[in-house]
């Protein structure tokens, strides 16, 4: 897989990609980066990537030409201008909304990438978009820059916007080493222990999960979109306090069920949220009646 990023300050990635697990997973050939200074696009000596914002407003926008360059320089061609929605004169544009799955073909023909707009006003980054990301062959990012990018840029060219929270950075170059990182880490091969993607927050359920150890029983628990339970190691006592029994005693069946419960517990008290998408079973909602019980 090949990650292409354009941005103005490709040296802010020099340091990023050099340390644990993305780092041999460069050496080792699992994953590309490639990283585009959108100043090698320009034209005049000032090698100019941004101009004054059409209607007036603060800040500067990244300019369209050099940016389309840098796509097409990628093998990235302009959609049909027939498919795209102009917005309208005076109305606000809805943002074109298109599925990850959806992605485009290029040579060779077996090859299929997604270009990603990173902005503020972008759908939220996510773990299963990563999981989607991880299926293809080439992702390319953009890093905006300054007040954003010219909108046209990203009707022309972007399969999609997306945020890696709800604030806002001053480019989108910490946006694209999450996504990098998020993503990288979920192609086979990467992590040590192919169970260490699946077994973690935001993951998938127990049904969708094949990794499994050969004998041994399975101690762990998909989480289904719930956050991860918590984690204790040697020694079994720190600071006036003892590791739970639970995971002392080696009864796997236990420390399943155990897990399962911190799970339930740390996503209730911490992201109440994920709990409406979840895949919980009636135990799983008699259990979380229950624990709302103990907290009132």
């Amino acid at each position: 897989m090949r990650f292409e990023i354009v941005t103005i300050f490709p040296e802010f990635f020099a340091g990023i990609f050099e340390h644990g697990i993305v780092r041999r997973a460069l050496a080792e050939g699992l994953v590309e980066v490639g990283i585009h200074d959108l100043r090698d696009f320009t034209h005049d000596r000032h090698r100019t990537v941004d101009d004054r914002p059409f209607g007036g407003g603060e800040g500067m926008v990244l300019k369209p030409e050099p940016l389309a360059e840098a796509l097409q320089s990628l093998g990235i061609q302009p959609k049909s201008t027939s498919k795209i929605s102009q917005p309208e004169g005076g109305g606000g544009f809805n943002p074109r909304i298109q599925p990850i799955g959806s992605t485009r073909a290029l040579a060779p023909e077996k090859e299929h990438t997604t270009v990603i707009l990173l902005s503020a006003q972008g759908r939220p980054f996510t773990q299963a978009i990563a999981r989607e990301l991880a299926a293809l062959d080439r992702v390319v990012l953009i890093c905006g820059r300054y007040e954003g990018v010219d909108e046209r840029i990203n009707q022309l060219y972007c399969d999609m916007e997306l945020s890696i929270g709800d604030y806002v950075l001053s480019g989108g170059e910490l946006a694209a080493a999450v996504v990098v990182d998020a993503t990288m880490r979920l192609i086979p091969g990467v992590l040590g222990n192919e169970a260490s993607g699946e077994f973690e927050s935001f993951g998938v359920a127990d049904a969708e999960i094949a990794t499994d150890i050969e004998g041994v029983p399975r101690s762990q628990h998909g989480s289904g979109g719930l956050l991860d339970y918590p984690h204790y190691t040697r020694p079994a006592e720190f600071g006036g306090l003892r590791a739970p029994e639970v995971l002392l005693n080696g009864d796997h069946l236990q420390i399943r069920r155990w897990r399962h419960e911190q799970q339930l517990r740390k996503t209730l008290a911490n992201r109440p949220d994920l709990l409406k998408d979840a895949a919980l079973s009636e135990e799983d909602r008699r259990l979380l009646d229950a624990i709302r019980e103990e907290g009132e």
